[in-house]
């Protein structure tokens, strides 16, 4: 009889540590594509980052839109022409894999 093939405690705390890392670095390069997205579209009115007032005082900061409506709900309006009532905001329009990226960041200021 054969003995059984046991994987070590420590191998196993290092893929433990190593899967989740993988999976971390694609959601960190998603939401660093969104803050650039933000940065270089949005951010002459809205507050992009953690902290700081929006330059124009109607545009709400980016790290409170969560707490207005699930972020989650901006994908299609993001990728077919995000438009508001106000008219200073131009028409933005994102491809679907720029929208994923920007509402990865903006779900990233939730935290």
């Amino acid at each position: 009889m054969r003995p059984k093939a046991t994987i070590p405690a420590g191998a196993l705390a290092l893929l433990a540590i190593l899967l989740p890392a993988g999976a971390a670095t694609a959601w960190d390069r998603q939401v660093k594509q969104g803050e650039t997205l933000a940065r270089t579209n949005c951010a002459r009115c809205h507050a992009v980052g953690r902290v700081g007032a929006s330059p124009l005082r109607e545009a709400p900061p980016f790290r409170e839109l969560h707490t207005r409506y699930p972020v989650e709900d901006l994908g299609e309006a993001l990728a077919e022409g995000i438009r508001t009532g106000h008219p200073s905001m131009p028409e933005f329009r994102f491809d679907p894999d720029q929208a994923e990226a920007l509402i990865a960041y903006l779900k990233s200021l939730e935290r």
